[in-house]
C-alpha cells in the first residue's frame, strides 16, 4: 500500500496556494485585494499563484469594475472545489493516520 502523501496534489500544495484554496473554498466569490491581504502576500506573487490554479482549472478569474475601479474577483471552479476537498481529505489521512476496525 502507497503512503498517502505520493495522492497529494503538487499544485495545491505550494503554502500559498493552499492559502489561496482554503480562503476559496469558504466562499462564493472573493476579491483580489481581501485576499491579498489576508494571506499576507504581494500583489505579484498572488497574481503568479492565480495564473498557477487558473491554468490548472481550479481558480475562475472575473474581472470588472466597482465604478471606474477595476477589480478581480476570484473563486474557486468546481473542478478546484473537489480537487481541495481531496487534498484535505489526504492531509486527514496522513496527520489522523490509518484507522482500525
Amino acid at each position: 500500500m502507497s503512503h498517502p502523501r505520493h495522492a497529494l496534489d503538487e499544485i495545491i500544495h505550494a503554502p500559498v496556494r493552499l492559502s489561496i484554496m482554503a480562503l476559496l473554498a469558504a466562499a462564493e466569490t472573493v476579491e483580489f485585494g481581501f485576499l491579498r491581504d489576508t494571506i499576507e502576500v504581494s500583489d505579484s506573487l498572488l497574481s503568479k499563484h492565480i495564473n498557477t490554479l487558473e491554468k490548472a482549472g481550479y481558480v475562475r478569474v472575473t474581472k470588472g469594475f466597482v465604478g471606474k475601479r477595476p477589480r478581480t474577483w476570484l473563486a474557486l471552479t468546481d473542478e478546484g472545489r473537489n480537487a481541495f476537498q481531496d487534498y484535505t481529505s489526504i492531509l486527514r489521512q496522513i496527520t489522523e493516520g490509518p484507522h482500525h476496525t
